[in-house]
This record gives structure tokens, sequence and C-alpha cells, in this order.
């Protein structure tokens, strides 16, 4: 019953104790987020329509704009490779 306890076994019983300690209080957090009410209720006043995914294919910065031109040029070009076809001219830059 005389052991020494040595820094480093000290600091690893701590260590642990302390996961456990912050392993439970996550699992009742995470317990507590994911319990839903049995009925929802109806938003009192419309919620706001969300953000769309994406900007509509026409619109767009004019970086993307250019991005899609490049990837659209880029792919004909490969798919007139694959055909066997000789590659149209590339568009001027604008």
């Amino acid at each position: 019953m005389n052991e020494v306890v040595s820094r480093r076994g000290a600091l690893s019983l701590f260590g642990a104790a302390l996961g456990l300690a912050l392993s439970a209080l996550a699992t009742s957090e995470v317990e507590a987020q994911t319990a839903t009410p049995a009925a929802p209720a109806a938003p009192a006043a419309p919620a706001a329509p969300a953000a769309p995914a994406a900007p509509a294919e026409s619109g767009g910065t004019a970086g993307m704009k250019r991005r899609k031109a490049r990837r659209t040029a880029r792919h004909k070009r490969r798919q007139a490779r694959r055909k066997g076809k000789p590659a149209e001219a590339p568009a001027a830059p604008q």
C-alpha cells in the first residue's frame, strides 16, 4: 500500500477522469438538443424565404460567368477530341 504515484501516473489518472467528465457532459447536451416536442408549433409569422443554393444560370458575378465560359469551352474541345473533329478557335477574352 506504500506505492508512490509518479507525476506521469497522476496526470494520466487526472486526464482519464477529465475525459470521462467531458464525455458525460457532451452526451447530456446532445440528448438535450435532440429532444423534439410532441407536436411542432406553427410559426406565428411567415418565415423569410430561404436563399437559393446557387445563383441563377444566367446570373452570377463576372468571375463566375468567365469561369463557366472557360469550362464550357473546355468541355466542347474535349468532346471534339474524343470524336476526332478539329477543335474550334477559342472565343475572344472579354
